[in-house]
């Protein structure tokens, strides 16, 4: 078949579509498309994904195999015929003597080539095997990321600083190294030895691979899992991904429970770990107490962990556990199988963030990367480019790097204090922002209040800061880990709350130590609500707090955010109440700039999910707006393999008594409209058996109609058909919120009598409403009620409208603005009601509350299988005489 093949190794006799979608995958990743795929929940999309994929990328290793032989006869050929063409002519012109030594002499020619080439082809393979078999493993672990490289940076340290106190030593780890910038790296680099040469030359090649992104780890390990049952399981090699705070077995650094901390206590140990290999080969150590190294990060070890990785597919607690069995860091481990491997599995973010990708040593160019559980690709670009800062957390960094700089100005070189200086300038341009000033008190009242929408260039204008190159101070947060060093700093000297260098009489060490100790002092007062009970444990306590609060990080998120074009983001100023409460937030308007960058470089882009309506929308902001043309992208759309009488979608436009379902902001709040929604919900507990999932708009609604019930009595009388549970507001009560609601409709059989299994009231938008698998009878019934359209007073909002109308082109009579509301409320409601019909046997019947829904432009963007089968009810008797039936049916089937 011309970009395809006949046939497809699966576990089972795949369905239609399941078929279908293969071909099309191979299809588009032969061709180099950039693929939208939607095939609903419960179709077997991650299996169809995987053997679609993984047939296309054995084929194509097949077929480079196939033509590099192909080369090698062909270049083997040409240099014969050429040899005895050379012979034929000679041979008539010249005598036998002078023609056997042409002869011979391109034979020699050809044989010397030929060793040659084969010497070449050795010596290559003979570098990449001292990767391998961790002769050279150090030039391997440059791969690890840019920070070990810093971490390695932090040994080469001034000499002036072996002049230094034994408690300044002990400070080595907090200082930052000199620094250099771009230019004189530049001229530098003129001058490298043999060896940087080397290195280049040792860094392993990587195959060419596919990565899988989704957006939990869940989600990551349930697709790992497939991989294992498919018939790939033995032939490909799989990596698994993750953070260190999912990675990490060393068990002194896991409990140090935030990401930030744990990312910091192992950077640190490398810096230990190279410290005492120079120490070993004979440079000596400086005075001070011994530094703990991680004794999981052996190289002999991580290569044997790496090749078993490689070897055998594992998700993140089989990592886990094969860590602890070989003694070996999962973390370093994976990042080292990343160039051998065929698919990399990962979180989102490590591939759509440029700076994470660089830094895990990810490599896109001429990839192949399938993004699933892509509907909110959009907006979780838009979340990882924007960033956010209080007013309490610009005040907190700045007080905290000028202690730093403050305590260490003898030890720091004159670039690193120059840039601290632009950072604390930079930082004081935004308090002025916010109304206020450094070295107030951050909670004294401002006098201006209120929201501003400022563009990048208006907001550096207003703050001042115009004329500081914010490029060059993003590449020294890079470089020089500041927030980090201030991070180690903090922690350091919190946990003690009070004294630095105590024994020390000058009086200059002195006042700086009192300014520290008031600045720790501060902290303690402003956050410390709970009694302690012993200064001991407040000081313990304080830590936490103080490091897991630590701003800089935020703040060089923020600065880095500054760097867009002035026309892709805005800055939104929020001024209220105190300077603490204020806040500054970056907003990233145009999502497709950071998308371009893997768009490009990608040789394939798949991007997945169970609903990705409305497509045409998508393509305009994502892919359009990045530079793709239309004859690039490729879609594909399947239909569900249930049987079409296993679903039953109604649009409710009256209720029960007549009154017409109209929940605009205006109406949704009427007793009359509450009363009937409670009516709609009684009639229909009477008929559904098992679950029923109501999603209301929003928690503050929900709040307010379940109020009204309570009162009105409509609330006893659901309570008297199903046990009621509503969504808790805490993500750490959700599971068990869950299984509560399971086990009640375990326990509650449709014909035990009484009540007849459980309610569940949700938000759009809700920890219930994506992720959460509502199979069976967990969920017979889900009703949407209203539609949950954003807040258009959102300045946010506002500005995402004004900026699409701006920049994007009209069509159907409506505003690239108004077409995003629209887009965001229905993916919110596809989203919700797919909560429902998990496989093939699942039953369960929709029901959408409100008259707008019946509207042939929003039924249109309901996924395909859904809008085919969806009936709209003007009043009430005919739906609740449909779903009567429906239900008696299913269960006349079942006995």
């Amino acid at each position: 078949m011309e970009n395809g093949r006949a046939q497809f190794p699966f576990p089972y006799q795949p369905y239609n579509i399941q078929e279908q979608f293969m071909h099309a995958l191979y299809k588009a990743l032969d061709q180099g498309k950039v693929g939208i795929f939607e095939s609903p929940t419960g179709t077997g999309k991650s299996l169809s994904l995987i053997c679609g994929a993984l047939s296309w990328l054995t084929d194509y290793e097949e077929r480079k195999k196939q033509e590099a032989a192909a080369l090698l006869q062909e270049g083997e050929a040409s240099l014969s015929t050429s040899t005895a063409q050379s012979s034929v002519t000679s041979s008539s012109a010249e005598p036998d003597w002078i023609t056997d030594f042409v002869q011979k002499k391109a034979e020699r020619d050809l044989v010397t080539k030929l060793k040659e080439d084969e010497l070449k082809r050795k010596k290559r393979e003979e570098r990449l095997e001292m990767i391998r078999n961790n002769v050279q493993l150090k030039y391997a672990m440059k791969r690890k990321s840019d920070e070990d490289d810093e971490a390695f940076k932090l040994l080469q340290l001034s000499k002036e600083e072996q002049t230094e106190t034994q408690g300044d030593q002990e400070d080595e780890e907090l200082i930052i190294a000199e620094y250099e910038s771009d230019d004189e790296s530049k001229s530098k680099s003129r001058f490298h030895g043999p060896e940087d040469d080397e290195d280049d030359e040792l860094i392993e090649e990587h195959v060419t691979k596919i990565y899988y992104c989704s957006r939990t780890h869940s989600q990551l390990a349930q697709f790992v899992h497939e991989v294992q049952k498919s018939p790939f399981s033995k032939d490909i090699s799989l990596v698994t991904l993750g953070s260190r705070q999912n990675l990490c077995i060393n068990e002194e650094v896991r409990r140090l429970g935030s990401i930030q901390r744990i990312n910091d206590r192992c950077m640190e140990m490398q810096k230990n770990k190279h410290e005492k290999q120079h120490h070993e080969e004979g440079v000596k150590r400086k005075r001070g107490p011994a530094k703990s190294v991680c004794p999981y990060n052996k190289a002999s070890a991580l290569q044997q962990m790496r090749d078993e990785v490689v070897r055998t597919a594992h998700d993140i607690e089989q990592l886990l556990k094969l860590g602890r069995e070989m003694h070996s860091c999962p973390y370093y481990a994976t990042r080292l199988a990343i160039p051998p491997a065929q698919l990399v599995v990962l979180p989102y973010q490590m591939v759509l963030h440029e700076a994470t990708r660089r830094a895990t040593g990810i490599q896109l160019k001429g990839q192949v990367v399938i993004i699933d559980e892509a509907h909110n690709l959009s907006d979780t670009l838009s979340c990882i480019h924007s960033a956010e800062l209080t007013g309490a957390q610009l005040c907190r960094a700045h007080s905290q790097l000028t202690q730093y700089a403050d305590r260490y100005k003898s030890r720091l070189k004159a670039k690193n204090l120059m840039y601290i200086k632009q950072i604390l300038f930079v930082i004081e341009g935004l308090v002025r922002v916010l109304g206020g000033k450094v070295g107030q008190n951050p909670q004294s009242q401002i006098t201006q209040t209120g929201t501003e929408m400022l563009t990048i260039n208006n907001f550096l204008f207003k703050a001042q800061i115009d004329n500081i190159n914010l490029f060059k101070l993003q590449k020294y947060f890079e470089k020089s880990m500041i927030s980090r060093k201030l991070g180690g700093f903090v922690e350091k000297y919190a946990g003690s709350g009070v004294s630095v260098h105590t024994q020390s009489s000058s009086n200059k060490e002195n006042r700086r130590t009192e300014g520290l100790n008031r600045y720790l002092q501060t902290l303690q007062t402003n956050q410390s609500t709970a009694p302690v009970s012993s200064p001991d444990q407040q000081g313990s306590a304080e830590a936490d707090k103080v490091l897991s609060a630590s701003p800089m990080m935020q703040v060089e998120g923020f600065f880095m955010a500054l760097t867009n074009s002035n026309t892709d983001g805005r800055v939104v100023v929020h001024r209220q109440g105190t300077l603490s409460e204020g806040s500054v937030k970056f907003l990233l308007l145009n999502p497709a700039v950071h998308f371009a960058q893997v768009l490009k470089e990608c040789r394939a882009v798949i991007i997945a999910g169970g609903t990705m309506q409305p497509v045409s929308d998508f393509k305009q902001e994502l892919l359009f707006s990045a530079g793709v043309g239309e004859e690039r992208i490729t879609e594909f759309s399947c239909g569900h393999v249930i049987p079409p009488e296993n679903i039953l979608p109604l649009v409710l436009c009256s209720g029960p008594s007549g009154q017409e379902l109209d929940f605009t902001f205006q109406n949704r709040d009427s007793p009359r409209m509450m009363d009937e929604t409670g009516r709609i919900l009684s009639n229909i507990c009477n008929v559904v058996p098992g679950g029923v999932v109501c999603f209301f708009p929003s928690y503050e609604y929900s709040r307010r109609i379940i109020s009204h019930w309570e009162a009105s009595g409509a609330l006893t009388r659901l309570a008297n058909k199903k046990k009621i549970f509503q969504e808790p507001k805490k993500a750490n009560q959700v599971e068990q919120v869950l299984n509560d609601f399971t086990r009640c409709i375990q326990r509650c059989a449709p014909d035990s009598g009484g009540l007849t299994g459980a309610l569940l009231f949700s938000v759009v938008g809700g920890k219930m409403s994506e992720g959460i698998n509502f199979s069976d009878d967990l969920g017979r019934c889900v009703v949407m009620v209203g539609m949950p359209y954003p807040n258009i007073k959102s300045p946010e909002l506002q500005e995402k409208m004004s900026y699409l109308d701006k920049h994007l082109p009209h069509s159907g009579g409506r505003s690239p603005g108004q077409a995003l509301i629209e887009n965001l409320c229905m993916k919110a409601v596809n989203q919700s009601i797919g909560r429902a019909i998990r496989h093939r046997g699942d039953y369960s019947s929709i029901v959408l509350c409100d008259k707008r829904y019946s509207r042939p432009a929003t039924l249109s963007k309901l996924p395909a299988w859904i809008k085919n089968r969806t009936s709209t009810c003007t009043t009430f008797g005919p739906a609740f005489a449909a779903m009567r039936k429906f239900f008696q049916e299913k269960k006349q089937k079942q006995v």
